[in-house]
């Protein structure tokens, strides 16, 4: 009897043995605790790892092969098995914030205890109703102390050429326009990634969780077979992937699957295979909704540094604290109010603690206290991390003693030292370094140019937002977001967690300012740069992108007298619950949350016009509500006309149907509040 069916009779209720006579295999097999998942693992006659999924009893992807390369062995074939266990857990847990506060965590697990020679590799996997996941962990062995990977060499080899969202891998940013294409013409990209069957009944989605201390996963193809695709970590300045002490332990690596893609984003997955909470007292960690000093900067109405049309002085400060506090708004933020912005490039430019001479920032602190609105502070780095490193400490305990209650960083431009890159294990340990410390200084943290999100805001719950994402910055200066852009994030980089995108334009050609200065390399589009999107898909993209820190991202001025700027003053930055009503990536969506007894809803459309048929059977059966409707008029045209709006009353309960019709790039938004 081999050891694989010994194993298999040992592990019975959890695993069933299959023998795949034409490849010599036996394999173990573990379903979700719904059985809508398979996943099935084993070695091949050559000592080589494989793993299949199917869902439904179909293939979703087939033989793929898992290795990794060390610097001093290759772990690629010749395994064995030694032992296996499995286990079962179901728990509900309870998140300080998020899209919705309760949530399941609950799989079957499958761990394998594998050999070559003296090495050891242990797999864990983890079906779940919503997906699958493995990690893998190499101890070292003999007098090493320390494990160089050089490469992991983890396959995703789908079955069928499924329709795939994605942007190219790149060790540097993920602020590019994503693509739609069959997967057979991916040729790398980052995670995550996308897929849709033909028919509609297949959605899935390739990313990492609990990315710790490693380096990112990217994809490639692999040159021989068109539908598999296989990763690459970003590396080190010497080639080395990944650096560990005693023992090397990966993130997840994980498969999201729904019959939908509206079930992609309501997965719970990436969240729960990262730890509990390292925060016992979340009281201070509060979502809010903020306004600031940013939009005039990109636009090129403003500067980040001092002179005439400085952006951050104490007079603009108290303007925006002061209409923080008459309209809803919980915090602000300001840009440029540090010394440094004007050696940018150079090591050690920027001080986080000096303010400008025009900026007063003790007043503008006590001020902020005076009115009851939160402080939240800029610190670009320029990605000199040394620096950074250096004066972060001091610099969160001056933001503490002010009453600051939030961190916004920055790493635009190449990383110091030379050589590093924004993804890969030397910055995302620096990531950690800054969540950790702003934790002890309670502050929570908005970071931009970031590593990609893998769910640890369960384990770091003051890790709030993030961008990671071609955001609204990109129509100050460039030719700008497409309509159809707020239309496949949700269902891509959104699955990683919160987005930073900073809705609320109202001011959509710029119409406001002619003497805008342009800034950067992007200058020759300037002049014809503008958003693409009507005034009423701005309010709905405060409900469709979600973000803990949700900004009102125009300045002030643009949103006084304007009717539709109630919308914005109502919606809660933090919800109860969440449903997704309507998806069809890239095209049209609609997202309802709930905050309390009331309800918030907003529509979007792409390159289309589209009628929406609201349907409000979400609310509870027996309650009215008052709702008020912000939608694009019979007059309201992306081109000519994008920031007119109507703006309805109703009272609606669970019965009532509502036709709404958008034009291309535009949407709704309602506020439906309980009576």
């Amino acid at each position: 009897m081999t050891k694989l069916k010994q194993l298999a009779m040992l592990l019975a209720g959890f695993l069933m043995l299959s023998a795949c006579d034409n490849h010599q295999k036996e394999t173990l097999e573990l379903s979700s605790p719904d059985k809508q998942n398979q996943l099935t693992v084993g070695i091949d006659n050559e000592g080589k790892v494989f793993y299949l999924v199917s869902r439904n009893q179909q293939t979703v992807l087939d033989t793929s092969y898992l290795g990794w390369t060390l610097k001093t062995a290759n772990l690629q074939k010749g395994f064995e098995m030694v032992d296996a266990s499995t286990d079962h857990k179901k728990e509900q847990w309870e998140a300080p914030w998020g899209e919705r506060k309760q949530h399941l965590n609950e799989y079957n697990e499958l761990t394998l205890n594998l050999q070559q020679g003296d090495r050891k590799v242990q797999l864990a996997f983890r079906a779940f109703d919503d997906g699958v996941a493995f990690r893998y962990e190499i101890p070292a062995v003999s007098l090493e102390d320390s494990l160089f990977l050089m490469e992991e060499h983890t396959q995703f080899n789908f079955k069928q050429d499924l329709s795939a969202w994605w942007i190219h891998a790149n060790y540097d940013t993920y602020e590019q326009l994503y693509k739609h294409s069959p997967l057979s013409e991916v040729k790398d990209a980052s995670t995550p990634i996308t897929f849709e069957s033909a028919d509609g009944k297949l959605a899935a989605s390739i990313h990492e969780a609990a990315l710790t201390d490693f380096a990112e996963m990217m994809l490639y193809k692999e040159a021989d077979n068109p539908l598999c695709l296989r990763s690459v970590l970003t590396p080190w300045p010497d080639k080395v992937k990944v650096r560990a002490k005693g023992t090397l332990k990966s993130p997840w690596r994980t498969l999201q699957l729904a019959d939908n893609a509206a079930g992609l984003v309501m997965s719970d997955m990436i969240l729960n295979l990262n730890e509990p909470s390292k925060i016992t007292d979340t009281s201070w960690i509060q979502p809010m909704k903020y306004v600031g000093v940013w939009w005039g900067m990109h636009i090129g109405h403003q500067t980040w540094t001092m002179g005439p049309r400085h952006g951050a002085t104490t007079k603009h400060a108290l303007e925006y604290i002061d209409f923080a506090a008459a309209n809803n708004i919980q915090a602000v933020l300001f840009e440029g109010w540090n010394t440094g912005w004007d050696k940018w490039g150079e090591k050690d430019a920027f001080d986080h603690i000096t303010p400008y001479a025009d900026f007063d920032l003790d007043k503008v602190a006590a001020y902020c206290k005076e009115k009851g609105i939160a402080l939240i502070m800029h610190n670009e780095t320029g990605g000199d991390i040394p620096s950074y490193e250096a004066l972060m400490d001091k610099a969160f305990a001056k933001y503490r003693k002010l009453g600051a209650e939030g961190v916004k960083t920055g790493y635009a431009g190449g990383i110091m030292p030379r050589g590093h890159y924004h993804h890969g294990q030397f910055m995302v340990r620096h990531y950690r370094k800054v969540v950790e410390l702003a934790a002890k200084y309670h502050l929570m943290l908005d970071v931009h140019e970031p590593i990609k999100d893998t769910g640890i805001r369960r384990t770091w719950p003051n890790m709030m937002t993030r961008e990671g994402v071609r955001g609204m910055e990109w129509n100050g200066w460039s030719d700008g977001n497409p309509p159809s852009h707020h239309l496949i994030i949700p269902f891509t980089r959104g699955l990683g967690g919160p987005i930073d995108y900073t809705p609320g334009i109202f001011d959509l050609k710029y119409e406001r300012y002619n003497d805008r200065v342009a800034w950067n390399t992007t200058a020759q589009v300037m002049g014809e740069a503008r958003i693409h999107t009507t005034l009423s898909k701005q309010l709905a993209l405060f409900v469709t992108l979600y973000s803990p820190l949700q900004m009102a991202s125009d300045m002030i001025e643009n949103y006084e007298g304007h009717p539709a700027f109630q919308f914005i003053r109502d919606v809660p930055a933090d919800w109860d619950d969440t449903k997704l009503l309507d998806a069809k990536i890239g095209e049209h969506m609609v997202t309802a949350r709930r905050k309390g007894t009331n309800w918030y809803v907003g529509g979007a459309t792409a390159d289309n016009a589209h009628t929406f048929e609201m349907d409000f059977s979400f609310l509870p059966e027996g309650k009215k509500y008052q709702a008020t409707l912000y939608a694009d008029s019979e007059e309201t045209n992306l081109e000519s006309n994008p920031g007119t709006y109507r703006i309805e009353k109703l009272t609606v309960d669970r019965q009532t149907k509502l036709s709404i019709p958008c034009t291309k790039s535009g949407g709704f938004a309602i506020s439906i509040l309980a009576e």
